[in-house]
């Protein structure tokens, strides 16, 4: 089923390309970018704007909602193959499964969206972490070949659209695949194997970027890690200085090289006592940048200048309050969209409990602020 736009596109005279790049640079623009971060499961089958235009999934409400284009391009840089995902185990509202990584996760059985309740990770032992290391991520594994020719196919050079490349994670699939508890007991219990973890998945990100660099076109580059939460990162500040910013440096080198001087991270959580090996290792972009767990975005901004930008912080909670509230949250960002380097949306999934007509409310407040209307 293909998707009708329910709104115009932002009137604009750069190309989104052209506009992302600028922005992001403190470059003039003739307005902002307009994108989203998406919405969580359950939006799906409870905003009847969503149900009766048969929107299902966040790919499908970025054509809906008619945002600028943005896209990327990754490789397979973690376990091959994956560990079998089952079900172990099921209660009248949860299952126990086999996940990816594989950890035993407890679920609910009505797939709501909501964090795994994680009960056992299949790595506690260097041995364990041994025998998966050399099962699921051997480096010369021709499912980590990259097709370059189909890459240019599916996002050619004359692109008007801005185009980032995947630098996954040093340190947040560990975390995965450890557990939380899990990963704050190795780094004291079996330092070694976390620094190894880390360097294999530093290994993997790169072998993936010598075959794309210098070949395609990169705006951008991007990443994921998740290592902290409300209370800072999960891991000590000290680890990751020694462990995790040296690995950082070493992709930093070679996107620099290509030319690429843009590199974000989705970090939920406070990321302020690692933001600053964030960016020596050449981290300078936070997304989704999550407010409550951290700061209004314009303190981190006013704080690092220009050498930081940010992608999101628009809380998340003030969009649930209703009208008032998000003209209030809105009008404090207006500084920072103006100075650039800042793109302002949803600090993360918009979660159900925001009304439909205020989230149209919210992008409509947004066009008539940051848009050309």
């Amino acid at each position: 089923m293909s998707i009708t736009p329910c709104r115009s596109k932002w009137k604009g005279t750069m190309t989104d390309r052209e506009r992302f790049n600028n922005q992001m640079h403190y470059r003039p623009i003739d307005r902002c970018f307009n994108m989203e971060f998406g919405y969580w499961n359950e939006n799906f089958i409870q905003w009847p704007l969503f149900v009766e235009n048969g929107v299902t999934n966040n790919a499908e409400a970025d054509v809906f909602f008619n945002f600028d284009r943005i896209s990327g391009v990754s490789g397979c840089v973690w376990l091959n193959p994956p560990f079998a995902e089952k079900v172990i185990e099921e209660t009248t509202t949860s299952r126990i499964i086999m996940n990816p990584d594989g950890l035993l996760a407890e679920v609910p059985k009505d797939a709501h969206d909501t964090i795994p309740h994680y009960i056992k990770s299949s790595i506690v032992t260097p041995d364990d972490w041994k025998r998966v290391k050399d099962e699921r991520l051997d480096p010369d594994d021709p499912a980590r070949n990259i097709d370059i020719e189909a890459i240019k196919k599916t996002h050619p050079p004359g692109r008007d659209y801005p185009l980032g490349v995947d630098c996954a994670s040093m340190i947040g699939k560990v975390r995965n695949m450890l557990t939380f508890e899990g990963l704050a007991y190795a780094c004291y219990d079996h330092p070694e194997m976390v620094e190894d973890m880390v360097e294999t998945c530093c290994l993997m990100v790169e072998n993936f970027l010598d075959q794309v660099l210098g070949k395609i076109d990169f705006d951008f580059a991007s990443g994921w890690e998740d290592i902290c939460f409300k209370n800072g990162p999960i891991v000590s500040v000290d680890f990751f200085r020694d462990v995790v910013t040296p690995r950082y440096k070493r992709i930093g080198d070679k996107l620099h090289a290509a030319g690429i001087d843009l590199w974000y991270t989705d970090c939920d959580g406070d990321v302020r006592p690692i933001l600053p090996l964030l960016m020596e290792g050449g981290i300078n972009c936070l997304f989704p940048y999550e407010v409550n767990s951290c700061a209004h975005p314009g303190e981190l901004l006013d704080e690092y200048g220009k050498d930081l930008r940010i992608m999101g912080g628009f809380d998340k909670m003030q969009l649930g309050k209703g009208p008032e509230a998000i003209k209030k949250y809105m009008e404090s960002l207006v500084p920072y969209v103006e100075r650039g380097g800042y793109i302002p949306f949803c600090d993360h999934r918009c979660p159900p409990n925001v009304k439909p007509e205020d989230y149209l409310y919210y992008l409509d407040l947004k066009e008539q602020m940051f848009g050309m209307k």
